[in-house]
C-alpha cells in the first residue's frame, strides 16, 4: 500500500471513531445536563476559567460547540463566557485543522478528489476571508471545515482569524441562551434568538449571492476553462 493510500485511511479510520464515540454519546445520553455541567463547574472553584478552554478542545471531539458554548453562558455569564467560549472554539478548529494535517502527512492538498481542486485553492487563495465565510454559511458544520483545512495548503493563522472574526456573533449568542437558560423569556435570551434569526437570514443570502459570483463556479471569472472534450484535428 503507498504512502498516499495508507494517509487516506487514516483520515477515513479517524472519521469513522469520531462518528462512532458521537454515536455512543447519543445513544446513552451521556452529554451532560445543564445542572451537571454547572455542577461539574462549581467543583473545579477557581481553576473553572483556566480548565474550560481545554476541556472545550477535547469535549469539541465528540460534543457539538453549541452545547460547550452555552455551557460557558450557563457557568460564567455571557460576558465573561462570551471571550471563553470564542478562545475554545478557536482552539478547537485549530486542534481539529493540526489532526487532519498530521494524519494527511505529506499529502496535504492532494487528498481530496481532483473535482474538489478549486475548493482547495479557494481556501489557498482567500485564507482567512475563506474561513469566515465558512462560519457564516448556516448548517455548515464546524468540524467539516476544520479537518477539510488540514487536508488542504489553508494557513493555521488563517484558519485562526478567520474563525475569531466569522464565529464571534454566533458564539455570543449561544453563550447567551445558556446563560439564559432559567429564564428563555429574559431580555438577554430574545436578543439571542432574534440575533441567530438574523445571521441565518443573512447567511442564507450571503450564500445564495455567492453562488452568483463564486470563483467555484462554472465560467466564473478568473477560473480556468474547461478543457474541450473534442481533441484538433
Amino acid at each position: 500500500m503507498d504512502s498516499r493510500r495508507l494517509a487516506t485511511w487514516r483520515v477515513g479510520i479517524y472519521v469513522a471513531l469520531v462518528l462512532l464515540l458521537i454515536g455512543i454519546l447519543a445513544v446513552t445520553g451521556s452529554i451532560p445536563s445543564s445542572d451537571e455541567a454547572r455542577d461539574f463547574g462549581d467543583s473545579l472553584g477557581p481553576l473553572a476559567p483556566i480548565l474550560y478552554v481545554p476541556l472545550f478542545v477535547i469535549a469539541n471531539f465528540a460534543i457539538a460547540w453549541v452545547i460547550l458554548a452555552g455551557a460557558a453562558g450557563l457557568l460564567f455569564g455571557t460576558a465573561a463566557g462570551t471571550p471563553l467560549a470564542l478562545a475554545g472554539v478557536t482552539a478547537a478548529a485549530l486542534t481539529q485543522m493540526a489532526v487532519a494535517r498530521r494524519l494527511a502527512g505529506e499529502h496535504r492538498g492532494r487528498l481530496l478528489p481532483q473535482r474538489t481542486r478549486r475548493i482547495e485553492n479557494f481556501l489557498t487563495e482567500n485564507g482567512a476571508v475563506a474561513v469566515m465565510e465558512s462560519r457564516i454559511v448556516p448548517l455548515l458544520p464546524y468540524g467539516v471545515v476544520n479537518y477539510s483545512g488540514g487536508l488542504t495548503h489553508l494557513s493555521y493563522r488563517d484558519m485562526a482569524l478567520g474563525t475569531v472574526i466569522g464565529a464571534a456573533p454566533k458564539v455570543f449568542a449561544y453563550t447567551a441562551l445558556g446563560g439564559s437558560l432559567d429564564d428563555l423569556t429574559s431580555p438577554e435570551a430574545i436578543t439571542a434568538v432574534a440575533l441567530l434569526v438574523i445571521l441565518g437570514l443573512a447567511g442564507g443570502l450571503f450564500v445564495w449571492r455567492r453562488l452568483g459570483v463564486s470563483p467555484l463556479r462554472r465560467g466564473a471569472p478568473g477560473t480556468p476553462p474547461e478543457p474541450s472534450p473534442h481533441r484538433p484535428r
